[in-house]
């Protein structure tokens, strides 16, 4: 299965919702993405069955290995991109929603020398 923005996107709400909450439901996801029951569901389904995910017998979702490593890679592109349209002067809620559009498609070279730029200027990547 390859993942796409939108896979990777379900997998980073999945490790937010983990770390705010504790533990994560589909309606969690649901609520948290602005998406109807029935879509997250099916999607689910298909992290289960492709390995990213496994949900225990309460019906708690848990990231594997394989669904965590891309979370959190997400993730952390998340952050970093937020921080840097931060520090050039974007307003917070523009920061958060455009860090997301671009998360998915910067390389990872662009993406390790904005890091770096960062951190050499001692901006906190921590949001």
């Amino acid at each position: 299965m390859n993942i796409y923005e939108s896979g990777e996107d379900y997998l980073e709400t999945i490790l937010m919702l983990k770390e705010r909450n504790g533990n994560v439901r589909s309606i969690d996801i649901a609520h948290e993405m602005n998406f109807k029951k029935p879509s997250v569901s099916y999607a689910m389904k298909q992290f289960r069955e492709n390995g990213y995910i496994l949900v225990d017998e309460d019906g708690f979702i848990h990231l594997t290995e394989s669904g965590e490593q891309i979370a959190k890679r997400v993730y952390e592109r998340h952050r970093v991109l937020t921080q840097l349209l931060l520090f050039l002067g974007v307003s917070k809620e523009n920061a958060k929603k455009d860090a997301c559009k671009i998360e998915h498609d910067l390389s990872e070279e662009t993406f390790d020398c904005i890091k770096g730029y960062l951190l050499k200027s001692g901006v906190n990547l921590n949001l």
